[in-house]
């Protein structure tokens, strides 16, 4: 049995030779730093495979999904947006989209192949049952659906077009050290998966803000708009745990919610957390909107995966008990050595795969039943929390 796995030291130094990586000198005991030593390369774009559009801008989440399509040769033809001063600034970052009279003129552009959207959440749903029923495909921001009847609605609509329906689950798709983690275990280098931690604290105010109602628009307020904690910010960590365990059938075992620091929003929840159980491996998710100012992040989120042979821990924005600069770290334990990696210099995937994968009719980037599960489980543990109740 054991003739079969990879032999894990070898493949660090393979990934090591690859990626054009040094192995620094142990700094403790077995321990190693690796760091890159190549500059980042020039992405190149094979441009005009697909054209795409942008329609409701409502979340910053767009310019980076924008970005994903573009590297992987998607060509932005068109933008629309009800908010003058959003669309401003959407034009200004991609002066070649043109600017749509509305909706329709981009759903009925025959061209089009694909729609992108961080339109306001619950009106994520049913902008994408219209874009598949006008024949074609659609990337939404998280949460793309924050109620279970709109997740029946959708999946009847995405069976009966044959359209792609799908999420940027960001935190694990354009986050570095996560697809670094992805490869590592895919090659065996910490056994068998066990179980994935997610904390994801967030912040809500500015930097230097004092008040989060000031810098937030009313709908990141109501809960109806917005689906609730785990709706949103817990859809990106339940992608995660589906990913890593290998996970497709799963059942959640405990959640609450609360809003413990906001009572001037009480349609808000600002904590929120969960257990899962299913057939490849346990989770325990954690998030929250307790960022300090103090810290030089958004927040500090962390995932661990624990396997039979060793464990990762991605660092994902910054490395707060360490001189490392930035966000992008990992650490590797396994039954050999320590190894911590500077990921920053990974390249993305899911931007190519995902158009590739609209011009043949694939699902290599992210698969329609794992995009749905994802949001189901968070949709099944918002509605089964309980709520969280602090004394003062």
């Amino acid at each position: 049995m054991n003739s079969n796995k990879p032999n894990r030291r070898k493949f660090l130094q393979d990934a090591t030779k690859a990626s054009g990586l040094m192995l620094f000198a142990p700094m403790a005991g077995k321990f190693k730093s690796i760091q890159s030593t190549e500059k980042k390369k020039d992405i190149v774009i094979a441009p005009g495979k697909i054209k795409f559009a942008v329609i409701s801008i409502n979340h910053p989440h767009i310019y980076g999904m924008t970005d994903a399509i573009k590297r992987g040769g998607g060509e932005l033809v068109a933008v629309y947006a009800k908010e003058a001063d959003l669309l401003a600034a959407f034009s200004k970052a991609y002066p070649e989209a043109k600017l749509a009279k509305n909706e329709n003129e981009i759903l009925e552009d025959n061209s089009i192949q694909l729609v992108l959207s961080s339109g306001i959440p619950d009106e994520r749903a049913p902008l994408g049952i219209r874009v598949m029923k006008h024949g074609k495909d659609y990337l939404t921001d998280k949460p793309g659906i924050i109620t279970l009847q709109q997740l029946v609605e959708v999946k009847k609509v995405q069976k009966e077009t044959k359209r792609i329906y799908s999420i940027m689950y960001s935190e694990r798709l354009e986050n570095k050290g996560t697809e670094k983690a992805s490869q590592l275990v895919k090659a065996g280098a910490i056994g068998n998966v066990i179980q994935t931690i997610n904390l994801a604290p967030h912040r809500i105010s500015n930097k230097y803000g004092t008040s989060g109602l000031a810098v937030r628009p009313d709908w990141f307020w109501d809960k109806k708009r917005y689906g609730g904690i785990l709706t949103d910010i817990g859809s990106h960590q339940f992608d995660q745990y589906l990913h890593f365990t290998n996970t497709t059938e799963a059942t959640v075992l405990m959640s609450q919610v609360g809003n413990v620091h906001f009572p001037e929003a009480p349609l808000f929840e600002d904590f929120g957390d969960v257990m899962l159980s299913g057939n490849g491996g346990v989770g325990y998710i954690r998030v929250d909107w307790f960022t300090p100012n103090g810290l030089d992040s958004w927040g500090d989120g962390r995932l661990t995966i624990l396997g039979t042979d060793g464990y990762i821990e991605v660092r994902k924005n910054i490395d707060i008990v360490s001189a490392n600069k930035g966000g992008n770290h990992l650490y590797l334990v396994n039954q050999k050595e320590t190894v911590h990696m500077d990921c920053n210099n990974e390249t993305l995937p899911f931007g190519p795969a995902f158009v590739d994968d609209v011009v043949n009719r694939t699902e290599t980037a992210m698969s329609q039943a794992h995009c749905f599960l994802a949001t189901e489980l968070a949709l099944i543990a918002q509605k089964q929390a309980k709520p969280l109740k602090l004394k003062k």
